[in-house]
């Protein structure tokens, strides 16, 4: 039996756990002949039409029919995989296995430079509403047991053990473990959770011992487990601050601790220094929120090819009407509306522009949302290829406080042709 803590005095003992490899796992499930090997997850969903045509084509006497191929798809030979020598196209990994990112494979590559890496790697189609269905499946596992949960995501969450029944033992080993085996149990995945007395720190320790493994941290613990790290270990360090940091000579994140707090604040700002120097010494108060609000929604979409507006103005603004009519159907279907609308272009050089508007209306409706983004084209260069477009809605408000609140909900507008310029 696990034992109850309802001390209010209790340490603060929060969990952050992160599923493994989970858009392959999942899909190593349904394709349990390529556990062990090469496969990254990207492009679009191979429907069981597909998987049909590509068995017909190999063996036309063989029993293949669209009612039971699905619950034979561990039947597929491995010849009949797409794999990545030879891709050509615009896409990107969202995810590997462990096997592939041996490789040096990794999320958010380009599909062409991984196969330079590892042209023998499977490549798998998303299927998006697989992997939610397994989301929504593991969190309500852990809400049963630890009902203090924040979403972050389709395969992490934070937790708080504190006042959880087990959450103190062993410092909140027992009660992840606990988890862990109830996960495994129901859907057969893995997770790797990490804990420690606040989310900073937890978030860390989740990676301490992946796949499958759970690291504690304690108070006592930030000299020997956690500045000797990187500074990019700590979650909001990216790259230029990394770069920034290690320019002043500060590599580890025991380095940051050794700065005076005061330096960090004249060199890198009043609030961005400030933190930089709590984070370093592990502290961090925010709480585990069960419900929070989006800050923003935006849809985007990476080109086959490179666009250009003098040869495919009708193209380009197909695609951008589709973007501003998804975006507003994810709107309406969140109950949202907004009052800044934001455009994204990437050029065929990788180079990155935003332009943002905001209105003393929210914005809602598809049509009102085109005419807004379609007046901010006019701030950027069309004159160059695009390889990524796309468009954004923030500063969200809930569709009543808009009407509360008298922010009045655009109506539709009939488009115009002088705000936009495709």
């Amino acid at each position: 039996m696990l034992g109850t803590m309802t001390d209010a005095d209790a340490p603060r003992r929060i969990a952050h756990l992160d599923m493994d490899a989970f858009y392959a796992s999942v899909e190593l499930l349904r394709y349990p002949q390529l556990q062990g090997l090469p496969v990254v997850i990207g492009g679009g969903r191979r429907r069981v039409d597909d998987w049909l045509s590509v068995m017909r084509e190999r063996d036309p006497d063989g029993d293949w029919q669209a009612d039971n191929l699905a619950s034979r798809l561990h039947t597929i030979p491995l010849s009949a995989f797409a794999r990545l020598s030879g891709y050509t196209g615009r896409g990107v990994i969202t995810t590997a296995t462990y096997a592939a990112r041996q490789f040096g494979v990794g999320s958010a590559m380009g599909l062409m430079k991984a196969a330079r890496l590892c042209p023998d790697a499977i490549l798998l189609p998303v299927d998006f509403e697989r992997y939610r269905d397994y989301s929504r499946r593991f969190k309500s596992i852990i809400t049963e047991i630890a009902p203090v949960m924040e979403d972050r995501g389709v395969d992490e969450v934070y937790i708080d053990f504190t006042h959880v029944p087990g959450g103190q033992r062993e410092g909140g080993r027992v009660l992840a473990r606990l988890i862990q085996k109830c996960i495994f149990d129901a859907t057969q995945l893995t997770c790797s959770i990490g804990v420690a007395p606040n989310k900073l720190l937890a978030k860390m320790a989740s990676e301490f011992n992946k796949p499958n493994g759970i690291a504690v941290v304690h108070e006592g613990d930030l000299q020997t487990m956690i500045w000797p790290l990187p500074c990019r270990k700590i979650n909001g360090i990216g790259p230029k601050s990394e770069a920034r940091l290690a320019s002043h000579g500060i590599v580890t994140i025991g380095d940051l601790a050794a700065r005076d707090k005061d330096w960090l604040i004249a060199h890198f700002g009043k609030s961005h220094g400030a933190w930089l120097h709590e984070a370093a010494w592990g502290r961090d108060e925010r709480p585990v929120q069960t419900e929070s609000e989006p800050v923003s929604m935006s849809r985007e979409t990476t080109f086959e090819r490179d666009l250009q507006l003098h040869s495919d103005r009708e193209e380009l603004g197909r695609i951008f009407t589709d973007l501003c009519e998804r975006l507003a159907q994810d709107l309406d279907r969140k109950g949202y509306a907004g009052k800044t609308v934001g455009i994204k272009l990437r050029y065929d050089n990788f180079q990155i522009v935003t332009r943002d508007r905001t209105l003393d209306h929210a914005v809602l409706d598809a049509k009102a949302l085109r005419n807004q983004a379609g007046v901010l084209l006019k701030r950027v260069d069309l004159s160059r290829p695009i390889r990524l477009l796309g468009v954004k809605v923030s500063q969200l408000v809930s569709q009543e406080q808009a009407v509360a609140t008298e922010l009045k909900v655009a109506e539709p507008e009939p488009p115009s042709p002088q705000s936009s310029l495709f």
